[in-house]
Order: C-alpha cells, then structure tokens, then sequence
C-alpha cells in the first residue's frame, strides 16, 4: 500500500466537493437499499461528515499512533447506528466505485489494491472494536429529561437521567438523539463531574439551522426520552501532572456553552486532596449570554481555590472585562504556570491558543477539544 499515492488520490477526488459524497450514498442506497433507515431523512449533514472522515484517516495514514485510536472510536461510535460487521463491504464496494468514478483516468490497477487494502485494515480496526465494545456496554444510552430549563432566548440546560449507568470522565462529550430528530446525532459535553444518583447535565445552545439543537432547547421537556452514544473526547483533567511535586495552576477558559466540559472539570477538581488554583474565564457576546455566571459564582464562593471572570465582547457599556476571550486571557492571567483546556467555537479556540502561544505558554501545556472520530 503507497501511502503517498493514497493521498495524492484522495486530494484529487476531493477537488469535487459535494459531488462526491452524494455519488456514495446514491451507489450504496440503490445496490444496499437495507442500508437507508441507518442515516437520517435528510442527508445534508451526513455527507459533509464522510469527507471529513476519509480526510482525516487519509492525512494520518503514517502516524498510526493518531490513527488507530481515531478508527476504534469510529467502530465503537458507528453501533449506534445499529451498523454491524456485514454492513462493511456494501460500504467499500461504493466507496472503492466512488473513487474510480472521480479518479478518471488516473485511477489504476495499482492504486485499487492499494484503497482496497486501505479500506480492509479501516474496516479490520473498526469492526473489531466495536465487537469488543459490544461486550461492555449497550449500544446507546436510553435516558429520561428530569429537568429542563430555559436560561436564555437560545440556551437551554438539560439534566437528564439515564436508564442505566453512563460511565464517563469529565470533559468528555456523548452524542444525543431525541424522539424528534430521530437518526440525527449531535455532540454535548457533560456538564457536570459524575454524580451519585447518575444524572447529567446538558447545556445546549440553538444553532442557526440546527436540527438537533433547537428541539432540544425548545421541543424537550421533562419526560422527554433521548438516547445518548458512548462518551468521547480527550478534553480530559491532566491528574498525573497534578500529581507532581510541582503541579501547575489551571486557567479554564471557554466560549459560550464550552462552559459545558470546563465546568465538569471544576466540580473534578473540588474533589481532589489537595486542588490547584483554576482561574475560569467565561465568555460570550453579550451579558446575558453568560447564562450560567451565578451558578459560577456560587461555586468561586464556596471553593477559595476558584476565580471566575466574565467577560463580554459584543457589549462596550457592560460593567466588567470586556473583549474576547483571548484578550481577557492576555490581560488577566500570568501564563507561565498554567495548563491551559479550551472549549468553544473554533475561532474562539483558535484565537486563544495562539494569544497564550504568542505569550510564552508552550503548546504541550494546553489542552483543546477534539472528539477526534466525531465525524460520524
């Protein structure tokens, strides 16, 4: 298998943008029509997410310390499509008669053997994970809304009750369904550290021509059921650096409903002997985007090793910090001793990695979202 020309390929197949997932789904829907009731009613989303997937295996094909463990989520993820091992090779053959088809000419005897050996070990990885997930855990979480609360116009904080216990680490993210949207997968981190009594919270933010979000912010209510998928991400707590001799401060800073994971881990880092200082950076536009400021506050005043500072960017005559997060960052924290965990949108995320870059804190000591195999 040339791993250059698995990647010289794909980069020419992609020039085709839309052309192509829609060339998949149409040759997998009429040779596999069993295949359709595991995908939505409307494929939009869906095939955007397929590009990005074949993209990200293709640019990782040569580190398959990335690779690997991004196929494994992939298989344990894809159950909750109900996706099982004889659904794999209807999958290959249209995606092997994808590429051909957008290769033209330049596709050879050569470079099928090497995408058909490609798409065996995809498949190989993916299929054995989900088989060993099978024996652990269901293939989605069944779980009842017990608390719904609008906190804003478009944000809306869910606590929800699964059926059975959801074991996951704080910071992490599971993908919700809802009766509504059914097929319809969407990605939310947890906002809370793991609970006796088993409930999570969800703070969902409407999206502009979301489908998920706004049925869950405005259609669910108590009693709703959702389903939720495996917990996912590597926004995760760095305890063996807290273990050290010398464990280093934390600065928490998030975009709006980021707040979500940043918050789990707060309530992780209340538990432990001895927590670090957190200093916690909440931003949004405006003020009454920070819809979980008292809630913080709360928490800062009963925990002495808790900062918070709102800050607003899109409203000059609020009484507070003002600007983005990144200036915030810049003006109010002392980098060097810190890890740093960011969570927001990517311009957020973007904006304020590079400002604690450009200010000396190195690129190993902050720690990003990135549900890695969440393409599905």
């Amino acid at each position: 298998m040339d791993e250059h020309r698995l990647k010289e390929s794909f980069a020419r197949v992609a020039t085709y943008g839309d052309e192509v997932p829609l060339f998949f789904y149409s040759h997998l829907f009429l040779n596999h029509p069993e295949t359709r009731d595991l995908f939505p009613v409307s494929m939009a989303g869906q095939r955007d997410k397929l590009v990005n997937a074949l993209g990200r295996i293709v640019s990782d094909v040569s580190n398959h310390d990335t690779l690997l463990p991004f196929l494994r989520g992939l298989g344990r993820d894809h159950r909750k499509f109900a996706a099982v091992a004889g659904h794999y090779p209807a999958v290959g053959a249209s995606l092997i008669a994808t590429l051909k088809h957008f290769s033209g000419q330049s596709w050879t005897d050569d470079l099928a053997q090497d995408w058909t050996e490609a798409y065996g070990v995809i498949a190989q990885v993916m299929t054995d994970a989900a088989a060993e997930d099978e024996t652990r855990n269901p293939a989605w979480w069944d779980a009842t809304v017990v608390g719904h609360e609008r906190r804003t116009i478009e944000v809306a904080v869910l606590r929800v009750a699964p059926d059975v216990p959801l074991h996951y680490l704080p910071g992490q993210s599971v993908a919700v369904e809802c009766e509504a949207r059914p097929r319809l997968w969407r990605f939310y981190s947890m906002a809370n550290a793991p609970r006796h009594d088993g409930t999570i919270d969800f703070h969902v933010r409407v999206i502009d021509g979301g489908a998920v979000s706004p049925a869950l912010a405005l259609r669910v209510s108590v009693g709703s059921r959702l389903r939720l998928g495996a917990p996912v991400g590597t926004l995760r707590l760095n305890t063996e650096q807290l273990n050290t001799g010398s464990p280093r401060n934390l600065l928490l800073a998030a975009g709006s409903t980021g707040l979500a994971p940043l918050k789990a881990i707060v309530e992780q880092v209340a538990g432990l002997p001895e927590p670090p200082q957190v200093h916690l950076v909440f931003g949004a536009r405006t003020a009454a985007g920070l819809y979980d400021l008292a809630d913080l506050e709360k928490m800062a005043a009963q925990w002495p090793w808790l900062t918070v500072t709102p800050a607003v960017s899109g409203e000059p005559g609020y009484r507070g910090e003002t600007g983005t997060v990144a200036d915030v960052v810049g003006r109010r924290v002392r980098l060097a001793d810190h890890d740093a965990y960011l969570c927001g949108s990517a311009a957020m995320t973007t904006a304020t990695m590079h400002r604690m870059q450009s200010l000396g804190l190195p690129r190993n000591q902050i720690y990003v979202e990135d549900y890695g195999w969440s393409a599905s």
